[in-house]
């Protein structure tokens, strides 16, 4: 196949299949109130990054927990925002009085929202179910991250619903 030919049939592929690999599909916007209209149900030093601190919020959906089959229902919605954690002189994570990272500047927020049939046309090591992704910069523009990376760390969490924090959405008994 010729260039342009091989250039053209790869443009309609892509067209076809929703996404090019690792990008981030348009379908999920910030929610623009999530400050205010979810609720921040976690805040923790943050589990892949020694330096990094994490506040989870979610949306009233994905707040009702877990149905019966162990999922969250459709239209959940939570948003992290990722701070970089205060470092001293020397360039080391300050800790609190408590032992945990203090938080710095925000450097991004994430969004992972369970929709019908998001999963599909994904590749099955990236597939999170009918869960989805996209990755913000504070001011709201697109980060231009490597979304195919936070897929693949969520992917293998199937017993927790692809989510590292199911727990703490599950309503007290």
């Amino acid at each position: 196949m010729k260039p342009p030919l091989l250039l053209a049939f790869m443009a309609a592929v892509l067209l076809l299949t929703g996404a090019s690999h690792g990008e981030q599909r348009e379908r999920i916007s910030l929610p623009a109130d999530y400050e205010t209209a979810f609720t921040n149900y976690l805040s923790l030093d943050r589990v892949q990054n020694p330096d990094q601190v994490i506040r989870l919020f979610g949306n009233d959906k994905a707040l009702e927990g877990p149905d019966d089959d162990g999922k969250l229902p459709y239209g959940s919605v939570i948003v992290a925002e990722i701070y970089k954690a205060q470092k001293d002189a020397d360039g080391e994570v300050i800790t609190s009085s408590l032992g945990r990272r203090v938080r710095g500047e925000l450097v991004l927020l994430g969004v992972m929202q369970r929709e019908p049939g998001w999963g599909e046309g994904l590749a099955p090591e990236l597939r999170n179910e009918n869960w989805d992704f996209a990755a913000f910069k504070p001011d709201g523009s697109i980060a231009g991250k490597d979304i195919d990376a936070c897929r693949a760390c969520h992917a293998p969490l199937e017993d927790t619903h692809h989510l590292f924090s199911i727990e703490h959405l599950t309503p007290a008994p």
